[in-house]
C-alpha cells in the first residue's frame, strides 16, 4: 500500500510539473487573474459552477473571495452557482437540469461579471448552456477542464486546461491554479501597508 501512495503522489506532482513547463497556461492563468481583479474592481462579480466534486471545489473558491484567503479584509462579490438547493431542485425538476445554471445566470449575471467553470471532462450540460447565455450577456467566461477542454473548449474566453485525463489529477490542479488566482488577487485588490 505504501508504494501505491507514493505512485499516487507521483502522479499528482507530475500532472503539476507539466502545468509548470507549459508557458502558455501560466499566461492564461495571469491573464485570468488580472480580469478578475478589474472585474473585483468595477464592482462585479465572480460566478462559479461545477458538478460533483468540481461543484465543491468552484464553492471552495468562491468562499475564497467572498470569505478571506490570507488576509483580513472585505468580502469580494463571489458565488457558487449550485448554492441554494431549493433553486436547485426545483429547476431541476421543472426545466431540466441542464439549465439549472443559465437561468440564475440570467438572473445573477451582468455584464462584466466572470462565470468560472470547472468541468474536467469540459462537456456538463448545464455549464455549457451557462456559457452559451454567458457570451449574449457580455460575461466572461473562464473554462476549467481537462486536457482537451472538451465542448466548453470554444465558449470559454479563458480556457486552463490542465495536461491530464485523470479527474482526481485534474481537480487537484484546478484548487491548485484557483488557490494561486485566489492569493494573487487578494494580494493586489489589498496591498498591506
Amino acid at each position: 500500500m505504501n508504494q501505491k501512495i507514493a505512485d499516487i503522489l507521483d502522479a499528482s506532482i507530475k500532472v503539476k510539473q507539466q502545468v509548470l513547463s507549459d508557458e502558455r497556461l501560466i499566461a492564461t492563468v495571469s491573464e485570468v487573474t488580472e480580469k478578475i481583479i478589474a472585474a473585483f474592481s468595477s464592482g462585479n462579480k465572480v460566478l462559479f459552477c461545477g458538478n460533483g466534486g468540481s461543484a465543491a471545489d468552484a464553492q471552495h473558491l468562491a468562499a475564497e473571495f467572498s470569505g478571506r484567503f490570507y488576509t483580513d479584509r472585505n468580502p469580494l462579490p463571489s458565488e457558487a452557482l449550485h448554492c441554494n438547493t431549493s433553486y436547485l431542485t426545483a429547476v431541476a425538476n421543472d426545466y431540466g437540469y441542464e439549465l439549472v445554471y443559465s437561468r440564475l445566470l440570467r438572473g445573477m449575471g451582468k455584464a462584466g461579471d466572470l462565470l468560472v467553470g470547472l468541468s474536467t471532462s469540459g462537456n456538463s450540460a448545464n455549464i455549457l448552456k451557462a456559457f452559451e447565455l454567458a457570451k449574449e450577456m457580455g460575461v466572461i467566461t473562464v473554462g476549467l477542464t481537462g486536457a482537451g477542454g472538451g465542448k466548453m473548449k470554444p465558449l470559454c474566453d479563458y480556457l486552463i486546461n490542465i495536461p491530464s485525463n485523470d479527474t482526481p489529477r485534474i481537480q487537484e490542479c484546478h484548487i491548485t491554479i484557483g488557490h494561486i488566482i485566489c492569493q494573487l488577487a487578494e494580494e493586489r485588490l489589498f496591498p498591506k501597508s
